[in-house]
């Protein structure tokens, strides 16, 4: 068998991380055509799009701090307590995240779910189904709200982990809770942190583009868009199909 170490990352392989090695690969798996236990989605850029309520309240808060707020463009899927904890002084800290987290809630005015998202969720039993943010419990409530979007039985926070995304802590949590091994998990993500989170835990991954280009998505998978596939509940599990209506 080729050895797993070092092995050339290409449209074959998934980079994962290894536990003595740094960086190794896993061949890609199928998606379209199997039946997974359970499915495991991103919320932001993935369910919903929080993009302009997002870009408001962290430029409010640069501003407020007198910080350039560049660092945004290589930040989202990160959990703000580790953005904030790389930019602030730690005495500074728990004032710096109160505050961004003040400011966050207030601003989900225009917070809309995307294409796809409600039929995608509308269309698993609510045992086979989560949520997987790296936002506060508190935000992820409110950004839910202001969408629309009807919320699965679990939804997992930055608050219920103790390392957040690009660990695989979140979503192997999230499996956990809904009983299932991660390994027969998909997740359903659209940032690279997210992915390298997955990857970690051992699910299948499912990227949708928009947030981050295609070329930059390290998936099994990588769409365009939900409505692109259609999930359906079966006896063994959720099946995994393109979408063959011509007006999709």
């Amino acid at each position: 068998m080729k050895d797993a170490y070092m092995t050339k990352f290409d449209e074959r392989t998934i980079p994962v991380s290894g536990a003595s090695a740094g960086e190794v690969s896993r061949p890609v798996r199928p998606v379209i055509g199997q039946t997974f236990d359970a499915v495991l989605f991103d919320m932001d850029g993935t369910l919903i799009d929080s993009t302009p309520a997002v870009r408001r309240a962290w430029f409010a808060w640069c501003a407020e701090r007198g910080l350039d707020p560049s660092f945004l463009e290589g930040a989202h899927g990160q959990p703000a307590r580790d953005i904030v904890g790389s930019l602030v002084p730690t005495e500074e800290f728990d004032d710096a995240f109160e505050r961004i987290q003040q400011i966050e809630i207030a601003e989900v005015a225009d917070v809309t779910v995307l294409p796809g998202a409600a039929e995608a969720l509308s269309a698993i039993g609510e045992n086979r189904k989560a949520i997987v943010t790296s936002c506060t419990r508190p935000l992820a409530t409110a950004r839910i709200m202001a969408s629309g979007l009807a919320p699965p039985r679990v939804v997992v926070t930055s608050d219920d982990v103790v390392r957040g995304k690009p660990n695989p802590e979140p979503f192997a949590l999230g499996a956990k809770r809904l009983g299932f091994d991660p390994g027969r998990c998909l997740v359903v993500e659209d940032a690279p942190s997210g992915l390298r989170s997955a990857h970690d835990a051992g699910c299948t991954t499912l990227a949708v583009a928009g947030t981050h280009t295609s070329a930059s998505l390290r998936a099994d998978l990588v769409i365009a868009s939900l409505v692109e596939l259609e999930f359906s509940a079966t006896a063994g599990g959720i099946h995994i199909a393109r979408h063959t209506s011509p007006d999709r």
